[in-house]
């Protein structure tokens, strides 16, 4: 019997067991209890100092935040006021040569001696190309004068009188130079017969310079079997149905390299939506004030609200600063909250648009459109409505000029008859053969007739007419191209009526079809390299940085030395910026340059319509650029993944002191959180799993990102932060601000 409960427990035993597994249990669990007390309590020690800390900093900042704030709007008042000073006299300087220059050509600005010159030419009936051709150069020379004189002459020097005078006179001029060339064209024509080519029986002529190409080619041989002609040494040729290679035709193809169309539609100037209930008429001026009023409350309006005080501070810094690029930067947001919403949408609103707003631009009404198309429309639902085939021109961009594709009458021929030169003389001017034609009639002379029944119209099917372009040699397009026809009656680019359109990518060759004869130009996506990959501003030097932008397509890099940029590199295999690299050019001038060229990087007003960005408060975008160019000679900056995911009142963005000319090592580069009312350096790095705001270790919060960038800054980068130029400044704040690489 005892070898039967030998291994077994008494029930005493057992119960003895339980009691001690029992207290265990209890001991552990008091133990863990008094380790996770001791755990939170340290914890919230550490939570406390933490908080004290940050209160104590926070308690700092307020202390010098005014300082600092207004030490920085010194600061940025000085630069701006020494740059606009700079730049006032050097147009004084400009307008002083300008009227000493005495070369015989007149002074566009000056309303006697162009309107002198106008009328001048208007009246001359010396209509010999080579006449024409000095003159339509000079013409384009004065227009281009006056454009880059409204372009870069700040508002508060021109005054609406003195605009309107200009735009006038830059119209009057494009008219007045195409009804030269036309007359130019008709005089050729007129003698089409001394010229013909014994080869063909046909006259061909070109005729070009750096602005203008003129091709000619008269009809009389009228060969049926002539399909059509390639203008040597121009890449331009064109195909005819057998209608017209039986007439009495001449075919004009006027290439300019200038654009006096495209400024004429309506759908060229910014629409503005409206993003608030009510609003007042008012000047232009009023309206930029109100737009940037109602932009800051809609960015605030939802969002954590901060520091009142601190708020008015930097509300009163931006609005001390008082350059136009920030005005344009405020009135820019208008729509931002709108435009969160997917491209789909997008497009479904701009087709949803209205036709009641539409600018109907002629003669007079071109002259202010400019300062219409930058109000806001009256109503929402009253804006643009823009047809299927219609282009809107700010979205896409003609590239390489403008193609004036045309088919006149032939004029009556000079004949010799017994010594004597005789030709009928007509007062109709150029006229413009029809086709489609109505009815056709038997050619009177030449081997090509038509019999009775082929002469009545119902019985023809009229074939469209063939051209084939090569693409410019002075424009780079990074997508196939595009084609427009103008529709001289609505004023717009329209792609109807052209069909059959093939694009050889490796000879840069494009063909296509239309139904008539039409002046026609080549397109592309103007946002088609945005948004941007990537971003880097590297100081090689004082008064010496490089921009470098990884957009969709291409690497630019922009090298900016004092008041200058240049455009340095594109990787690609072959490209057609040789006369835009290496020339060193004002910030403006380089992004009329490259923009022209088909290589843009620069946002515009409404550019949030095309282009999926990241939002970010506009004012605080504004002043950070600022700070980014005070401090770009010692400082490298670079784009953050981290600014994608703070949210739209703050920006991340990886900054460094650098004083070398090399790139940046990898773990020399720091973050930095910034928003309107306050700087500071972040503990994580770019590599780190997740975001977290907390405060990098022996840093402190500062006002302004100026003086964040200052605090342990080293005497060598203080040093060249003090010696920098206003103009170089002034050039890297402009390029910052027109490519918005923290947003886009």
């Amino acid at each position: 019997m005892s070898g039967k409960n030998k291994g077994k427990l008494s029930k005493a035993e057992r119960e003895r067991l339980q009691r001690e597994e029992e207290e265990r249990k209890v001991r552990e669990e008091e133990e863990a209890r008094l380790i996770a007390e001791k755990e939170e309590a340290e914890r919230l020690e550490r939570e406390r100092k933490v908080q004290e800390e940050r209160e104590r900093l926070e308690s700092k900042d307020r202390d010098r935040r005014e300082d600092e704030l207004t030490e920085l709007r010194l600061l940025l008042q000085e630069n701006s006021q020494a740059a606009n000073k700079w730049y006032g006299d050097l147009r004084a300087k400009a307008k002083w040569d300008r009227y000493m220059q005495c070369d015989g050509s007149p002074d566009p600005s000056v309303p006697h001696e162009i309107n002198s010159f106008m009328n001048l030419w208007r009246d001359n009936k010396c209509v010999d190309i080579n006449s024409v051709w000095l003159k339509s150069t000079l013409a384009i020379s004065l227009i281009d004068e006056l454009d880059k004189l409204l372009a870069e002459t700040p508002a508060f020097e021109l005054n609406e009188k003195d605009v309107m005078e200009y735009k006038e006179t830059i119209l009057n001029l494009q008219n007045l130079t195409h009804c030269k060339l036309n007359k130019a064209t008709e005089e050729i024509l007129k003698r089409s017969n001394l010229l013909a080519d014994t080869e063909t029986g046909n006259m061909q002529t070109v005729i070009k310079n750096k602005n203008l190409t003129l091709c000619i080619w008269a009809n009389l041989n009228k060969n049926p079997r002539f399909k059509g002609y390639e203008f040597s040494d121009t890449g331009l040729s064109f195909e005819l149905p057998k209608q017209l290679a039986l007439s009495d035709i001449a075919v004009r193809i006027l290439h300019t390299q200038y654009d006096h169309l495209s400024h004429l539609s309506n759908t060229f100037y910014t629409r503005v939506k409206k993003c608030v209930t009510q609003s007042h008429p008012a000047s232009l001026a009023g309206e930029s004030k109100g737009e940037s009023k109602e932009g800051e409350v809609e960015l605030l309006e939802g969002e954590p609200k901060e520091d009142t005080q601190s708020v008015s501070l930097i509300e009163d810094e931006i609005q001390s600063l008082k350059s136009e690029d920030r005005k344009q930067s405020a009135m820019s947001l208008v729509s931002t909250k709108d435009e969160t919403r997917s491209l789909a949408e997008k497009n479904k609103e701009e087709g949803e648009n209205k036709t009641d707003s539409l600018i109907e631009v002629n003669t007079e009404d071109w002259l202010c459109a400019v300062q219409e198309a930058s109000l806001p429309a009256p109503e929402q639902d009253q804006e643009d409505f823009l047809q299927e085939d219609t282009v809107d021109l700010r979205q896409f961009t003609p590239l390489g000029g403008i193609y004036y594709f045309d088919v006149f009458k032939l004029p009556p021929q000079p004949q010799n008859i017994k010594g004597w030169t005789i030709v009928q003389l007509l007062d109709t001017g150029l006229q413009t053969f029809p086709y489609p034609m109505e009815t056709i009639k038997s050619s009177n002379s030449g081997s090509g007739k038509l019999d009775e029944k082929e002469t009545d119209s119902s019985s023809f099917t009229f074939p469209p007419v063939g051209v084939t372009i090569s693409l410019p040699d002075t424009v780079m397009f990074l997508e196939d191209p595009q084609v427009a026809r103008w529709d001289a009656e609505g004023k717009q680019w329209k792609t109807d009526c052209i069909s059959d359109v093939k694009y050889d990518k490796e000879a840069k060759r494009i063909s296509f079809k239309m139904d008539t004869f039409y002046t026609f130009t080549l397109l592309q996506e103007s946002h088609v390299n945005m948004p941007f990959q990537s971003w880097e501003l590297r100081p090689l030097g004082l008064n010496n940085a490089i921009l470098t932008v990884t957009a969709a397509i291409q690497e630019v890099e922009i090298i900016i030395k004092d008041g200058q940029c240049m455009l340095n590199l594109l990787h690609s295999n072959k490209d057609n910026l040789s006369h835009i690299r290496g020339n060193w050019m004002t910030p403006a001038a380089l992004i009329r340059a490259m923009r022209s060229a088909g290589v843009n990087i620069f946002v515009e007003e409404d550019s949030e319509r095309f282009v999926s960005f990241n939002s970010k408060n506009p004012q605080a975008e504004q002043a950070i650029y600022e700070q980014m160019a005070l401090a770009s000679s010692a400082y490298a900056f670079s784009w953050s993944k981290w600014n994608a995911v703070c949210g739209t009142e703050h920006i991340v963005i990886q900054v460094s002191e650098h004083l070398k000319t090399d790139n940046v090592a990898d773990e020399d580069w720091a973050l930095y959180l910034l928003n309107a009312n306050r700087a500071l350096r972040l503990k994580i790095t770019e590599y780190s799993e997740e975001f977290s705001t907390d405060l990098a270790e022996n840093s402190e919060f500062h006002s302004t990102f100026y003086h964040m960038l200052k605090d342990g800054i080293s005497d060598a980068a203080l040093n060249r932060i003090n010696q920098s130029h206003y103009l170089f400044i002034d050039c890297v704040q402009k390029l910052l601000i027109a490519t918005k690489v923290l947003s886009y």
